[in-house]
């Protein structure tokens, strides 16, 4: 990867990682339980990191990171996709956001993948296993506090 698309792609997982943050932020006000409340808020938090990552990006500091695997319960794989609306239902935010952690593990994963420079693969393997683990998370309130009604 040349530096300039580097920076490119640099440049566009920071704007997506604030995207992430504020749409977590806003989330965290529609949640109805506290501890999901509280999820957003921390996921908005990391989001937030992830961009401070990027943004003062400190190879040495990637580098001390393991890659680990991250459990996939595939739910999101399933659902239909919703469209963000501010009056939108709990099950509708939690269906929103496992699409949204998906895609980022995507994209982070696609980045990696097409760098011969482990120093950049090891950065995006990074935020890709930290989008995974977003959306386990997602993915196991969704099973314990959604699918159980049914």
């Amino acid at each position: 990867m040349e530096h300039k698309e580097f920076q490119d792609v640099l440049t566009f997982a920071i704007e997506k990682e604030e995207e992430a943050a504020a749409f977590y932020q806003e989330a965290s006000r529609k949640a109805e339980k506290s501890h999901m409340k509280e999820a957003f808020l921390s996921m908005a938090e990391e989001e937030q990191k992830h961009k401070e990552l990027l943004t003062n990006l400190d190879v040495e500091k990637v580098a001390e990171k393991k890659i680990e695997s991250v459990a996939d319960l595939k739910i999101s794989d399933y659902l239909v996709d919703v469209k963000y609306s501010p009056d939108m239902e709990y099950q509708d935010v939690l269906i929103l956001a496992m699409k949204r952690e998906k895609k980022a593990f995507q994209l982070y994963t696609n980045i990696a993948d097409r760098t011969d420079d482990t120093d950049i693969q090891k950065l995006f393997q990074v935020l890709a296993q930290e989008e995974a683990k977003h959306k386990l998370k997602l993915e196991t309130e969704y099973d314990e506090h959604v699918m159980e009604g049914y």
